[in-house]
């Protein structure tokens, strides 16, 4: 397989990657970090069958899985609700 060529700054990849075009080999993973931010916390709630459906309809469609969306959502509430003060 060809590689493709690296784009030449953020807006050319952006574009390329809104195009739908596959970037994988435009990263290069080597320089990859994971950022953690703290220690983390488990917490347990119940919910509603019905709604932990439409989560995995959501999540499914986008492709992550059930604990990162619920996680970017409340991290969005958060910033939103302290923006909001």
């Amino acid at each position: 397989m060809k590689k493709k060529m690296l784009a030449k700054n953020t807006k050319e990849f952006d574009q390329r990657f809104e195009k739908g075009e596959d970037i994988y080999n435009l990263i290069d993973m080597s320089k990859a970090t994971i950022m953690r931010t703290g220690k983390k916390v488990r917490i347990t709630i119940d919910i509603a069958e019905s709604l932990v459906n439409e989560i995995d309809e959501i999540r499914q469609t986008i492709g992550v899985d059930r604990g990162a969306l619920i996680k970017i959502w409340l991290h969005e509430r958060v910033k939103q609700e302290k923006g909001a003060a």
